[in-house]
Formats: C-alpha cells, sequence, structure tokens
C-alpha cells in the first residue's frame, strides 16, 4: 500500500530544513536539497534518494538470509507522465525462509485539490491555501514480510513524508504479528525501538517518545470486531513536526522529525532478522500451520477493514501495489477457538489485552 499510505497523512507542518546542532543526533537529516536523479529523471531530495538506497539494501538482505534463490521482482511504474512521480513494488515468493515479502517506494508530485487542501487548513494549516491548486511532493517505503514459518513472525514497516506550502511532516513504524509467542523475541523487539525513540527524545527522562508510539501502535492496528490487536505491536507516528506546537505525539517531542524517521528505517534489519535466525528451523506441525494461515486470516481483515491507507488506495489505487501486502496462503475456519491453557490461547489472550514489553 505504497501510494495509499502516503495519501493519508493529514497533520501540522514542518521545516523542509530542519535545524541541525553539533548535538544532533548521529543520524541527522541530509539537505532537501540533492543532485540525485531517479530512472525516470524526477529529481530526487536527499529523504527520497534515501527511501530507495533503504528498499535495495532490505531486499539484498533478505535475499541472503531466505538463501533459496528466490529473488525480488522488480516492477517499475509511472503516474501519469514522468513528471508526476513514479513507484517501484519489489516482491520475493516462494522462499524457503519468506514465503512472501514485499518492499516498495512511491515518489509522487502532483497539485492539491480544493477538497484535499480544505481538509488540511481546516487542521490550521496556514501555509495550505483552501483553494487547492498547490503542488506537493510525497514519499514512501512500505514493506512487510510473511514467512513460511508459524514459529516466524511478520514484520510490517513503513516510513513516509508529505510536503506542501513549504512544509513537510513526517510518519512511519515497525510492527511485530506472530503466531506462536516468544517474550524474549517481543521484549528485544521494543527494546530496540525504545532506545531509538530516547535517543531522539527531549523529555528529561527519556520515556515519552517510545510510550506515545507504543500505544499509537497499539491502538492503530485493532480489530473491533474480533476484539484483538493483530499482533504485539511496535512503534507508529504519524503527523509528525519539529514545531514545538506540535501535538502528533500527545505532549511528546522528537529533536528532529526527518532524523528520527531515518532512525526508526535503520533499525528495521536490526529488529527482525535476529528473530528470524533464531525461529527459522524450529519445527512446526500440519496443525500449526493450519493456525498459522488461520492467523493469517486477522492479517487480512484488519487491512481490508480498518487500514485507511488501503481503503483509500482501493478507491481508484493501483491494485497490485495495495495487495502486495496480503500473504499468500490464508484460512478462514469457522468459530476457531484456540485449547484451553495451549500455546494459541497464549497469544490470544496478549493480542486481547497488550502487554507493556520493556519500561
Amino acid at each position: 500500500n505504497d501510494v495509499s499510505r502516503i495519501t493519508r497523512i493529514d497533520c501540522r507542518a514542518i521545516d523542509s530544513k530542519p535545524p541541525h546542532t553539533d548535538a544532533s543526533p548521529p543520524h541527522a537529516a541530509l539537505p532537501s536539497a540533492s543532485s540525485e536523479s531517479s530512472p525516470t529523471g524526477v529529481d530526487l531530495d536527499g529523504f527520497e534518494d534515501f527511501l530507495l538506497r533503504t528498499q535495495s539494501e532490505l531486499c539484498a538482505a533478505l535475499e541472503r538470509v531466505d538463501g533459496s534463490g528466490a529473488a525480488f521482482c522488480n516492477d517499475q511504474w509511472t503516474r501519469g507522465s514522468a513528471a508526476d512521480g513514479y513507484g517501484i513494488t519489489r516482491v520475493l515468493e516462494g522462499g524457503d525462509v519468506f514465503e512472501k515479502a514485499a518492499a516498495n517506494v512511491s515518489i509522487i508530485r502532483g497539485t492539491l485539490t480544493a477538497e484535499r487542501a480544505r481538509a488540511m487548513s481546516s487542521r490550521g494549516r496556514a501555509e495550505i491555501d483552501p483553494n487547492g491548486g498547490q503542488p506537493y511532493e510525497a514519499c514512501a517505503l512500505s514493506l512487510v514480510f510473511h514467512p513460511r514459518s508459524p514459529m516466524v513472525p511478520t514484520f510490517r514497516a513503513d516510513v513516509r513524508r508529505f510536503r506542501a506550502g513549504g512544509k513537510a511532516w513526517y510518519g512511519g513504524g515497525a510492527d511485530l504479528t506472530p503466531y506462536y509467542l516468544f517474550d524474549d523475541d517481543a521484549e528485544e523487539f521494543h527494546g530496540k525501538y525504545k532506545a531509538t525513540c530516547d535517543t531522539y527524545d527531549t523529555a528529561k527522562d527519556k520515556s515519552e517518545v517510545y510510550a506515545a508510539c507504543k500505544k499509537w501502535c497499539d491502538e492503530y492496528f485493532y480489530i473491533p470486531a474480533r476484539k484483538e490487536h493483530r499482533g504485539v505491536g511496535g512503534v507508529f507516528f504519524d503527523d509528525l513536526e519539529n514545531d514545538a506546537a506540535c501535538d502528533a505525539l500527545g505532549g511528546a517531542r522528537v529533536n528532529d522529525a526527518e532524523a528520527f524517521t531515518r532512525a526508526i528505517a535503520d533499525e528495521w534489519l536490526d529488529s527482525y532478522l535476529p528473530i528470524v535466525e533464531r525461529r527459522r528451523d524450529l519445527a512446526y506441525s500440519e496443525a500449526q500451520e493450519r493456525w498459522h494461515h488461520q492467523r493469517r486470516g486477522r492479517y487480512i481483515e484488519f487491512n481490508l477493514l480498518y487500514d485507511r491507507g488501503v481503503r483509500f488506495g482501493l478507491d481508484g489505487g493501483r491494485i497490485e501495489a495495495i495487495m502486495v501486502s496480503a500473504p499468500p496462503r490464508v484460512r478462514w475456519d469457522y468459530n476457531v477457538e484456540p485449547k484451553e491453557g495451549s500455546e494459541e490461547q497464549r497469544l490470544v489472550e496478549v493480542l486481547r489485552t497488550p502487554k507493556t514489553w520493556v519500561s
């Protein structure tokens, strides 16, 4: 859901060239202007180039870990003319470790419609003309990795930026969807993102940004019809800017929105691949594989019923890029209830009541 996800951002804005000092964190943002150019001739800035490089690095790393010889396809597409932007949809299928994995980049140029401009300006965006007509830029990298083994969790992540009226804002995150719960995996996963959040947290005790991003992730990836959360969460943020008046994180502040967004993306492989290596060779039964595919049904239910980006994109979006996040094999068996005292039941109990994985 590459194009669809970036278009749902609607928030306060951030200067496209955030200020930096000698005390900036190690992932300080590159300048907004760049001489890089895409294969379609669209000029790229530093953040857009970062998305493309990260996509290439992720795909190469997953091919190495999978080890089967399965490779990511490279499906490049344009949005109207070359000047309107383009995307690259990359998908690996049929691997030994990853039954399906996708990593999608969208780099879009366009003009705000009056409808969207009014929606943005009504939320206090003084830079946005409510009559529309202003140029905008949107870019995103989104990914989802569906493992073959039920012992390896599904991983989903994205980062994105929207710019208009001389301002820009950021969103992104990462979350884990296990089918069999290993508490140490969830603790390690959350611990790594807490450390990243703490690096950019302006609070003295370095506790506010992670807490806000975890809470947002738990609340967003929720399936009301099932009264379950999709997985064990992670971090999620949107509408992020440097302006001190920004309340995107409920009072928590990061000291550099773009650098923070990049740092989240830089953590993706380090947070996920160690889990893959620990669990990939664990034996599992036919019944456990069936449970895996049944739980994948919940993944589809969330995406189609509740994910704002998917729902927006299904209304005229590029359907293959939107549905690429779907797992290849799914079951909907009637009224499935895990056995009392089973590992399956333990997972469901945690999904119904999210845990605090790190303090």
